[in-house]
Parts: structure tokens; C-alpha cells; sequence
């Protein structure tokens, strides 16, 4: 492994080749201004177009680029999974290929999390140049995000981000969890998380990589985070829960239905509420079920009892 840089910026990208040649010498000289020793990580997302070949002759121009080429499209999650993965730097930040981000905002975000001790910076682009087919969904989304997980982060979609190195070795981003990174690493212990506003810039090269079908997935796995960090060490306080709150409505039913069979010869069969209250004890004892299934499964994960050590005293 390469030594410690002061700061590591992971590049995942999937067809930009045109842009790549600005955005290095960009982070380039913003990091030789400043006098920040860097490494650049590009990950190419199986890329159709000539980015790897582009990635080829700028290693030859520039030392300090590191890459990885999927075999095929993996996804965003994927391409910062592995970027993390092989980052050194004591700040971890993550950029857009787009040039829609700007590197001219690294030292001030890098100065947050040193000196201000933010566990991460989150973008904001207040001003956006994207199509209004983007930004009103994109609003609704962060408007959920922000209700579901208590993170008052305007912007979680933001690709310019600025990580401890600490909180990117500790977490595991998959499926379209990029979102959500902020939310993974608040479960993780990680709940010093800042805001900046940045600068947008209008897309140069290229189209959008954005389509209905991320925000269905975008938000499928915003319930599936959401449940993770409340419930995925301990399933039986949901699903046990719900299901004895529903096995007890339709239990206490079903005798009130009795009672009133005795007491006044109401027939059972004819009254909807006895088919409803069975149904409701079926379905609380699935529930029960479910989540004594879950408790016997996470017991034997072999993660059970990885925990997040922050200091030790010997």
C-alpha cells in the first residue's frame, strides 16, 4: 500500500473520457496550490467508450493516479466500494467525472473535517444547472431522506463529498447505498456530519446518467437502510413486535365474537370481524415467526459481534 497522502479522491466514472483530461489537471493544480500531497482513484465502471485508454495516458502524465476497470457496469455503490478500498489519504473525498463538480472546494472541506472535526462534509449545490426533470425529484427525495433517517443534509445525492479516513474503512456501500452514505456512517457511530455549499457547474461533455429507474431503486434502498440501522441487529423487535400486537387485536376479537355468540346468539360465520380477526392471528403469528427466524439467522452471521472501536485503554 502507497503511504499516507493528505488526501485521496475517488473518481468513479462510466463513459466521460472527454472530461477526464480536465478534471485531473484541475485536482492537479488545486492540490500543488495548496500544498496537499494526493492521490486520484478512477474507477471505471465498465466503461464502453475510450476512458480507460484516457485513463492509460494520463497515469503516464500524472504519478499520482490510481485506477480499477470493472469488466462490466456495476454501479456507483460498486465503484466507490473499491475506491475507498484502495484510498490512503487522511481525507477521502468523492467527485463526479462530470466536471459538474469543483475541486476548488477541497481545501475548505478538508479544513472542516481537520480542524472543525466533522466525520464528513456533505456537498450542497444550492444552485443547480441540472433539468428540472431532475431537481423537483431530487427534492422530494432528499425532503424523505431527511425525514426517515434525522440528517439535516439538504443535498445527500451530492457526489462531492469529504470523508474521515476512518468512516470509509468502516462502512460498506452497495446496491444505490452511495446515496445514503452519510445515513450508513450515523449508524456506524459516525454523527458528526457537516454541510458546505459548493459550486455547480453546468454538464461540458456528454449526458446525464440519470434515469426514473434510480430513483425507484433510490428509494427501495432508503426503506432498506432505514430498516437496517434500526432493526438489522435485532429483527424480532419489529417483526415480534407488530406480529404480537396483531395476534393479541384478533385473539381479544375472537373472544369478544364468542361472548357475543353466547350471550345473544349472534351466528360466528356470518360476522366479516371473525374472518378479519382469524386473519389478523395468522398473520401475527407469520410475523412472530419471521422474526424468530431473523434473530436465529443474525445470530449465526459471522459479523455478529464486529463492532466499531474508537480508542482503547490497556
Amino acid at each position: 500500500m502507497k503511504d499516507c497522502r493528505d488526501i485521496s479522491v475517488v473518481v468513479p466514472l462510466y463513459n466521460e473520457a472527454e472530461s477526464l483530461p480536465e478534471l485531473v489537471a484541475w485536482i492537479d493544480r488545486v492540490a500543488r496550490v495548496n500544498n496537499l500531497s494526493y492521490e486520484i482513484i478512477m474507477v471505471d465502471d465498465g466503461s464502453d467508450d475510450e476512458s480507460w485508454s484516457v485513463i492509460e495516458r494520463l497515469k503516464g502524465e500524472y504519478s499520482d493516479i490510481r485506477a480499477i476497470r470493472f469488466m462490466r457496469n456495476y454501479g456507483k455503490s460498486a465503484a466507490l466500494y473499491c475506491g475507498f478500498d484502495m484510498a490512503v489519504g487522511e481525507v477521502v473525498f468523492t467527485m463526479d467525472a462530470d466536471l459538474q463538480d469543483s475541486p476548488d472546494e477541497i481545501p475548505e472541506m478538508r479544513r472542516m473535517i481537520l480542524e472543525e472535526g466533522y466525520d464528513i462534509v456533505s456537498g450542497w449545490k444550492r444552485k443547480r444547472y441540472d433539468p428540472i426533470g431532475k431537481r423537483w425529484p431530487s427534492k422530494f427525495f432528499n425532503f424523505t431522506a431527511r425525514l426517515m433517517s434525522g440528517i439535516k443534509l439538504h443535498d445527500f445525492n451530492c457526489g462531492l463529498k469529504a470523508y474521515r479516513r476512518k468512516v470509509v474503512k468502516s462502512i460498506e456501500v452497495y446496491g444505490e447505498m452511495h446515496r445514503y452514505i452519510p445515513i450508513l456512517a450515523k449508524h456506524a457511530g459516525f454523527k458528526r456530519i457537516g454541510e458546505k455549499v459548493v459550486e455547480h457547474h453546468e454538464r461540458k461533455y456528454g449526458k446525464s446518467k440519470f434515469g426514473i429507474e434510480r430513483m425507484v431503486k433510490g428509494y427501495l434502498d432508503l426503506i432498506s437502510v432505514s430498516f437496517m440501522s434500526r432493526f438489522g441487529r435485532s429483527p424480532m423487535y419489529l417483526f415480534g413486535g407488530v406480529g404480537t400486537i396483531m395476534f393479541l387485536v384478533g385473539f381479544i376479537s375472537i373472544i369478544w365474537i364468542v361472548v357475543e355468540k353466547l350471550s345473544y346468539g349472534y351466528p360466528l360465520t356470518n360476522q366479516p370481524l371473525f374472518y378479519l380477526s382469524l386473519t389478523t392471528i395468522v398473520l401475527g403469528v407469520v410475523l412472530f415467526l419471521a422474526g424468530f427466524l431473523g434473530e436465529m439467522i443474525n445470530r449465526r452471521a459471522p459479523e455478529r459481534n464486529k463492532y466499531l472501536i474508537d480508542d482503547t485503554i490497556d
